[in-house]
């Protein structure tokens, strides 16, 4: 039986394949990908999605997920690609 340290630190699940990540020095323990991004990734400020790639972060550390996202809430100059 796994132990209470390996719990998600999202769900709580109890899973005796969970996984450690380390992000801004903090350790976290996490039963699926899914957790994880849960937890840890940015959220878009405008369409609410969690960001899995790059997306695109503004003053102030407004994070967007694309450039049209970034337009539709007044920020300008942000781009997809260059």
């Amino acid at each position: 039986m796994p132990n209470a340290s390996q719990a998600c630190a999202t769900c709580g699940n109890v899973y005796d394949k969970a996984f450690q990540v380390t992000a801004n020095g903090q350790s976290y323990t996490f039963d699926s990908f899914e957790c994880a991004a849960q937890k840890l990734a940015p959220t878009c400020e405008h369409c609410k999605v969690r960001i899995l790639g790059h997306g695109l972060e503004a003053e102030g550390g407004r994070f967007f997920c694309c450039d049209h996202c970034a337009e539709r809430a007044g920020v300008k100059g942000l781009r997809d690609r260059v």
